[in-house]
């Protein structure tokens, strides 16, 4: 028997078969469409992402001719705040999804920080005003989406991040599918109590939302149903959001234990155990985890909004390279970046600065400047973000970091895992299973269904593949990124 992982991410859904020794033994993945209707705005078609999720499912099992039958539960990890709308009688999404990174509800944040000002409900829910999350999504969908009020006030509108809309899919949707969402996801809407784990109803009247439309919350660990569909008979029994999934997929189960995935963004979570910390320096309070009915674990987040997405940039609209894998080679062609900076804030910047009105830019051209050195500057624009996150978490958690594990589609890139390691100054560290999202999906899903006994048991599968120690020396360190905080603050401002 085995445990099924379907990782709904920003770019493309997986369904990856885990073994009790915590391997992947089959796995399929398909790309959805990237939407751009206006400069800053991102969205998703719901119904693609659903029809991708019963392919890969069906290609997974196919490939080593597995049926349901031969799997034991099946946990969903998804892309957080993007946000779905959709009409319970027809089962069809009355809008586009819009994704975490789209930027339309700046207004909307401006409004409602006018009382209180970008941390109004940050006690709450450990979340700045942002247009990152999905409550003032749901907020925008409901003001410029003609009827949807009236859909909503006579019930038969239902909200969902990405895990919703696979769950009540999967589960029947028309025909009974159930709405439900675990608290790591409702965490990441700008409405959840983080003590409570309840919807908080003076959030949801101050942002015009109905409670009604809203999923039921869970824990990440237990048995929500059974699949009616694509995995008929087998229980869904995990749910994570991606990062948090990451975080458990990397048996980050103690305090002070943190991770980095290096993904369409990067985001480092370090477990703060049943202690809600609230950031000083431009973090986020989430959920880590929560299993059945144990005590929540808490996590301090630094979320970046670009640094895989910057590689499919550089190959999608500069055509500088046909495969994101070749930016590495690439970028080697130089052995620096030749004073070239890249700040990617193609969506503002996120922590620790939370800027919406910052954009991208490139820095320090002159005609000495290549392909190559825009490359590198690329790459090393990932390591400095990282670095920016890495010492606001030290200095709210009063931890210091001596290491620092690494997953996720990047960590393949030495160049890059190298520089990491220099920046920071601390070894980083990549598991033999660098897709810890989908296996922390997979976690859940077997403990609360005794695939796995206990999280010791998960503990035993974690192995180290590849170490990467700082070697450059520390003027030189001091240098690069003294020069990266002034490209940034250049980055600042361009939006009126």
């Amino acid at each position: 028997m085995y445990i099924a992982a379907i990782d709904q991410g920003t770019t493309s859904t997986r369904c990856i078969l885990f073994d009790h020794a915590g391997l992947p033994v089959t796995s399929a993945q398909k790309e959805h469409q990237q939407i751009y209707p206006r400069p800053g705005w991102v969205e998703h078609d719901p119904v693609e992402i659903w029809q991708n999720t019963q392919e890969v499912i069906s290609l997974a099992l196919a490939q080593i001719n597995l049926t349901a039958a031969n799997i034991a539960a099946v946990g969903i990890t998804n892309q957080r705040e993007t946000t779905v709308l959709w009409d319970v009688r027809t089962g069809k999404p009355v809008h586009n999804a819009i994704v975490w990174q789209d930027t339309r509800t700046d207004p909307i944040c401006a409004e409602l920080g006018q009382a209180g000002g970008q941390d109004r409900f940050r006690q709450k829910t450990g979340l700045p005003l942002a247009n990152y999350f999905s409550g003032t999504k749901i907020t925008w969908l409901l003001q410029n989406i003609p009827d949807l009020a009236d859909l909503a006030k006579a019930g038969y509108l239902r909200f969902g991040n990405i895990d919703s809309w696979l769950v009540w899919n999967l589960t029947g949707g028309v025909n009974g599918g159930i709405h439900i969402t675990d608290c790591t996801n409702a965490s990441r809407t700008l409405l959840m109590d983080l003590k409570t784990l309840q919807w908080d109803p003076e959030i949801l009247q101050v942002m015009g939302i109905p409670p009604e439309v809203l999923p039921a919350i869970r824990s990440s660990s237990e048995v929500y149903g059974t699949c009616k569909t694509a995995l008929p008979g087998v229980p869904i029994a995990g749910i994570l959001g991606d990062q948090q999934a990451a975080l458990f997929g990397q048996t980050c189960f103690s305090p002070g234990e943190a991770k980095n995935t290096y993904g369409t963004g990067c985001f480092m979570l370090m477990n703060t155990g049943e202690k809600v910390v609230h950031s000083c320096n431009g973090l986020l309070t989430t959920l880590g985890y929560r299993l059945g009915q144990s005590e929540p674990v808490y996590c301090l987040e630094g979320s970046i909004a670009i640094t895989g997405a910057l590689v499919q940039w550089i190959r999608d609209n500069l055509h500088l390279i046909h495969d994101s894998s070749e930016i590495e080679a690439l970028a080697r062609q130089v052995p620096d970046n030749g004073d070239v900076y890249f700040v990617p804030a193609f969506a503002g910047l996120y922590a620790p600065y939370w800027r919406s009105d910052a954009r991208g830019a490139i820095l320090g051209l002159t005609r000495f400047a290549t392909a190559a050195h825009i490359a590198r500057a690329a790459l090393e624009a990932v390591a400095y973000q990282t670095r920016e996150v890495f010492d606001a978490m030290v200095a709210d958690s009063g931890v210091h970091l001596s290491a620092l594990k690494v997953d996720g589609g990047m960590v393949v890139n030495a160049l890059l895992m190298q520089f990491q390691a220099d920046i920071l100054r601390v070894p980083v560290t990549r598991p033999v299973v660098a897709e810890t999202t989908a296996l922390g999906a997979a976690y859940a899903a077997g403990l609360a269904t005794g695939y796995w006994q206990d999280q010791a048991d998960l503990k035993k599968n974690w192995k180290e593949q590849t170490s990467w120690r700082p070697l450059m020396d520390e003027k030189t360190v001091d240098h690069l990124y003294s020069r990266w905080k002034k490209a940034v603050q250049k980055s600042m401002n361009w939006v009126d």
